[in-house]
């Protein structure tokens, strides 16, 4: 904005994180930050609309005729590690560090992206139009965030989603599945060798998952990986052969390969009955020749695969992941971010950004 100047920016974001910190926003329990989030903006000039406890924005001079870059990070948490000792919802600056909840995921990254859309907002000469878009649920994949509010947004071009990632570029994200699979036998006893085993069954399909290898492996991501992490069956008795043996896997996708191939290939290959959870949380690249990538390495920034998921699995444009913090902090006992990250973070946002607007 031309009337605040860029410290005047990182002052204000640093602050909003705090009031963040201070406010719990456990996932579908976002009201209160959705709220604080409105109020922000509102004070700062900005018209804001929200969807359930989705908050978004357009810049100023948002016009109909330009592409539109999305800038969204989201404002829920998951809920305190077990480990914490310091209170969660209490921000405490001390050696550099900013310690709560959701500081590095993602309050840091959110406060960064807003203020980089406060620096644009005004702008009459932007090739882009912005949207701001602040989304609940993400942590727990919920289907009232940022699928909920992308519909009311309008069209979208791209999209910089805003995750802990060193202010590197994650181009590419696996895309997670998770599959309940069902061995079917017979019930039978087991002292006079009745019935058909269940569990023999699923040993043998469960060898399979463990050992297949899809051929296609992606030089961001690497290759598809299955790991079966549940097993029971609908057994409480030692002495009776069980009918049923379930089992869950665990599907991480590259961008190479689509659900639906993956699932024909594992249905051609096992016995059990398989049952994929969802099909929402899907594989997601942007083109290494994409304008945000090339401006990116142009200020020095790399690209690499992420194996972790994010709302960029649940948006139908190309998106680039990246945000100031360290997700190796995140879902951690006294999560921290350090103040230097936002104020770097919300500097080379700007920069990444002008190179294209």
């Amino acid at each position: 904005m031309s009337n605040i100047n860029l410290h005047t920016l990182q002052q204000s974001a640093i602050e909003l994180l705090k009031q963040l910190i201070s406010t719990p926003s456990f996932s579908k329990e976002e009201d209160k930050t959705a709220d604080i989030l409105k109020s922000f903006l509102e004070k700062h000039g900005v018209p804001v609309k929200n969807v359930q406890h989705n908050v978004y924005a357009r810049n100023a001079h948002y016009d109909d005729s330009k592409p539109t870059i999305l800038l969204n990070s989201h404002h829920d948490t998951v809920k305190p590690n077990k480990n914490y000792t310091l209170d969660p919802f209490t921000p405490i600056e001390k050696e550099g560090r900013l310690f709560g909840l959701g500081s590095n995921d993602a309050g840091g990254p959110l406060v960064s992206l807003i203020a980089t859309f406060l620096y644009f907002y005004n702008r009459t000469d932007l090739k882009y139009n912005l949207v701001l878009a602040a989304s609940a649920e993400e942590e727990i994949s919920g289907k009232d965030g940022i699928e909920l509010v992308l519909p009311h947004i309008g069209n979208i071009d791209c999209a910089i989603v805003g995750e802990p990632t060193q202010m590197q570029m994650a181009v590419a994200e696996r895309g997670l599945m998770v599959l309940d699979c069902v061995a079917h036998g017979k019930a039978g006893h087991a002292a006079r060798n009745e019935g058909e085993n269940s569990i023999y069954k699923a040993i043998k399909d469960i060898e399979w998952f463990q050992s297949y290898q899809f051929p296609k492996v992606s030089d961001l991501l690497g290759p598809v990986k299955m790991s079966v992490t549940v097993i029971e069956t609908d057994n409480k008795q030692h002495n009776v052969v069980p009918a049923h043996t379930k089992f869950v896997v665990d599907t991480r996708v590259n961008e190479l390969y689509t659900f639906e191939e993956v699932l024909e290939v594992i249905h051609k290959n096992v016995a059990c009955e398989v049952t994929p959870r969802s099909t929402r949380l899907r594989s997601t690249s942007i083109a290494i020749d994409h304008p945000l990538i090339k401006s990116g390495v142009a200020l020095g920034r790399t690209y690499y695969g992420s194996p972790t998921t994010s709302d960029k699995a649940l948006m139908p444009f190309q998106a680039l992941k990246m945000g100031p913090g360290d997700s190796a902090r995140s879902h951690t006992a006294d999560e921290f971010i350090y103040v230097e990250e936002v104020k770097e973070g919300i500097e080379l946002y700007i920069r990444l950004l002008e190179k294209i607007l």
